[in-house]
């Protein structure tokens, strides 16, 4: 029993992590270390799905194998170029540049609209497979010199666009029961590589920043966020935000005001450096509430277990503070529907 041992003694938090797993089932050998290992939740992609069946059967075995029903999936559902579903099953998105776009020819209040339609739409074909946390929206503020990684992700160059469109996309997931994330707190877009191969500075002073950061301070009541790995000279010169307890206390937990649960970026891209359990370790160490680790593979699943413990009973409540509002925020069921 993975929440609690049959003895009857108190349930402990489950690790600090979120997994990927291989492929379209669960296998036997990963379902016996997901038991062991107790993860919060687990996170699919395009790899894990074929079919919905075969997605809600996926989702299923998961949560089977940590014996809890309430651990997340998640999934990079935004469109344009990162949908992990997609036809002939699931609805090709469009890039949410293209809302932006619409605000600044057809006015905010028309893209706002949209923008949360489009929202609950995605989220209600996530929470039919179970899925319900969705990685979005994306808070970043592309600069002029930032890498492509970004490009037409965000929404827009305008800070109050950005802001006031995440939001949308917030409530819209929200209504249909599904976690947002926003992302990459504190703010990619300045970074001149993709931190998937490696590791941004970004040298602006404190002040310039502010633009970046002013998304994600008038959506800090969301419930998640996730870090950017990236190196924020002005707060810290050594480490990127992710590993940096200096730029987690001061910029996102202090200057930005984000209180909800701080979960990292996959501890499998190159802007980070040792093994799987150091990158786990440095970032629990910095202040990150859960780490993500997503390719699936067993044996760096097993090492990054080692620099892995329970969730905080901060973390936990943050966790289910999360939990409670998408339940309040999802819209009745009408006759019809």
């Amino acid at each position: 029993m993975s929440a609690a041992s049959s003895s009857g003694a108190e349930p402990t938090h489950p690790a600090a992590v979120i997994f990927g797993c291989a492929g379209e089932t669960l296998g036997a050998q990963e379902r016996r270390f997901f038991a062991d290992a107790d993860p919060l939740g687990f996170i699919l992609f395009g790899r894990n799905c074929r079919e919905p069946r075969q997605v809600r059967d996926l989702v299923s075995a998961l949560r089977d194998a940590v014996g809890r029903d309430d651990a997340p999936v998640l999934v990079d559902q935004e469109g344009g170029r990162v949908q992990r579903l997609g036809p002939p099953h699931w609805r090709r998105r469009a890039a949410w540049r293209s809302f932006g776009d619409m605000a600044a020819e057809r006015g905010l209040d028309r893209a706002i609209e949209t923008a949360r339609i489009a929202a609950r739409d995605i989220a209600g074909e996530l929470a039919d497979l179970g899925i319900d946390v969705n990685c979005l929206p994306l808070l970043d503020v592309p600069a002029p010199q930032g890498h492509a990684i970004i490009g037409d992700r965000a929404f827009s160059k305008d800070p109050d666009i950005v802001a006031a469109l995440g939001r949308a996309v917030c409530e819209g997931l929200l209504s249909e029961g599904v976690i947002p994330v926003i992302k990459h707190i504190p703010g990619h877009g300045r970074a001149t590589v993709d931190s998937h191969l490696a590791l941004p500075a970004v040298d602006a002073p404190g002040e310039a920043l502010e633009a970046d950061f002013a998304p994600f301070r008038a959506l800090r009541d969301m419930p998640w966020a996730m870090t950017a790995h990236v190196v924020y000279t002005a707060f810290d010169a050594n480490a990127p935000a992710t590993a940096s307890r200096t730029v987690v206390e001061s910029a996102i937990r202090g200057s930005i005001g984000f209180a909800g649960l701080l979960v990292s970026d996959d501890l499998c891209m190159r802007a980070l450096t040792g093994g799987p359990g150091a990158r786990a370790r440095a970032a629990l160490d910095a202040g990150c509430d859960v780490v993500l680790h997503c390719n699936g593979d067993l044996a760096e699943m097993r090492e990054t277990m080692r620099g892995t413990g329970p969730m905080s009973d901060r973390a936990m409540a943050r966790f289910g503070n999360g939990v409670a509002l998408a339940r309040r925020a999802r819209l009745p069921v009408t006759a019809g529907d």
